[in-house]
């Protein structure tokens, strides 16, 4: 079976949008994930603050990275995020992907995106599929 280290890089050799986030991996564990990257100003919307899409981004990246960490396949089922204050550029985001339940064909997982000041910027709330499909 492979290590979750051997997993998350197999899945971010084509993961171009995680590329261009330009995420860094920081721990990985069993039904876990922690992983930041910082604003830059393609990140922004027209209020110039962090677009919902880039903090929804991270947040579906550590939910994939925790998920698959187990060694089978997963894809999301349903996904939801609730965005608590602004990031702005320059701010270093830290998502936190955690395993809530994992059961033979579902799982659920917690991602809390923090900033640099250890500010809660979002939450967001995952289920996945567990596939028979190995890595």
């Amino acid at each position: 079976m492979k290590s979750p280290e051997e997993i998350v890089g197999i899945m971010l050799e084509k993961d171009a949008f995680s590329k261009w986030m330009n995420l860094s991996v920081h721990s990985l564990g069993l039904g876990f994930c922690e992983l930041s990257t910082t604003v830059h100003a393609e990140m922004l919307n027209g209020f110039e603050i962090l677009h919902g899409g880039i903090s929804y981004s991270l947040s579906d990246s550590a939910l994939a990275f925790a998920s698959n960490s187990r060694g089978n396949k997963c894809v999301s089922l349903e996904t939801s995020i609730s965005h608590i204050r602004p990031a702005k550029l320059g701010d270093v985001l830290t998502a936190k992907a955690k395993e809530m339940h994992r059961g033979r064909t579902t799982g659920i997982y917690e991602v809390e995106i923090t900033n640099q000041e250890n500010k809660l910027i979002s939450l967001f709330k995952g289920t996945v599929h567990i596939s028979q499909d190995c890595w």
